[in-house]
């Protein structure tokens, strides 16, 4: 029950009653923004408010206090290039920090690392990731669709979102077989012909077609073998 109570304070207070304007004052005076201690009462107050129980006080001053140790760090040691990166660090920091209160409180344990079912959805979902991608690259590394004509289309795509489109699409695919849920499948496969193929077409390059439907259709294929695997250990 604390896990979600101070989750809720979190998501509440870092993003709902946090506008903007205190975002940029914050990044643009670091440590000497007011909007970065009336951040940090307004996480204390919400805590209270929704643990609800005076016996509890230390947590909302022990949640305030990390909470400005741990933006204080991300705004002294962040830049443009790595705002990006510091803000997923500053969430994952929160998160741990909360995790470690509802542990303390037996809220929250381990025992579902001991869980058969939940280690086989996990490394399945690990392995649709990163692995999944080398591997398709691997096996198509022997043909080479790139010509002249199809150079500048592909100038005009996004850095690696070939890869996290792939990634997204398998992990939905997986999440669609578990929850029995084929229909979700074939809207995925629907929507990918539309929105992927219908720009091939307008390329006329019949390699770099038939290229991307190979990376497809493996991307699909290793995606609903194991959710069928997974979904029948």
């Amino acid at each position: 029950m604390i896990f979600t109570q101070l989750i809720l304070v979190h998501i509440i207070g870092d993003f709902i009653l946090q506008p903007n304007s205190w975002v940029s004052d914050k990044e643009n005076k670091k440590l000497k923004s007011k909007y970065l201690y009336l951040h940090i009462l307004l996480h204390i107050l919400l805590t209270m408010a929704v643990l609800w129980d005076l016996k509890m006080w230390w947590i909302a001053l022990f949640v305030g206090f990390s909470h400005y140790c741990i933006d204080a760090a991300k705004l002294l040691f962040q830049n443009y290039r790595t705002r990006k990166k510091w803000f997923f660090i500053d969430q994952l920091l929160h998160v741990i920090i909360i995790l470690g209160i509802a542990y303390y409180y037996k809220d929250f344990n381990f025992e579902f690392l001991q869980n058969k079912q939940f280690l086989n959805i996990l490394v399945a979902v690990l392995f649709l990731t990163t692995p999944t991608s080398i591997m398709i690259k691997t096996l198509l590394s022997a043909w080479s669709p790139i010509t002249e004509a199809s150079t500048s289309l592909q100038t005009e795509s996004l850095s690696n979102a070939g890869k996290y489109i792939g990634i997204l699409e398998r992990l939905l695919v997986f999440t669609f077989i578990m929850m029995s849920h084929w229909e979700g499948v074939g809207f995925m496969i629907a929507a990918k012909s539309v929105f992927r193929f219908s720009d091939l077409a307008q390329a006329k390059q019949r390699k770099l077609t038939e290229y991307v439907l190979i990376g497809t259709l493996l991307s699909f294929g290793v995606a609903i073998l194991l959710g069928i695997l997974i979904k029948n250990i």
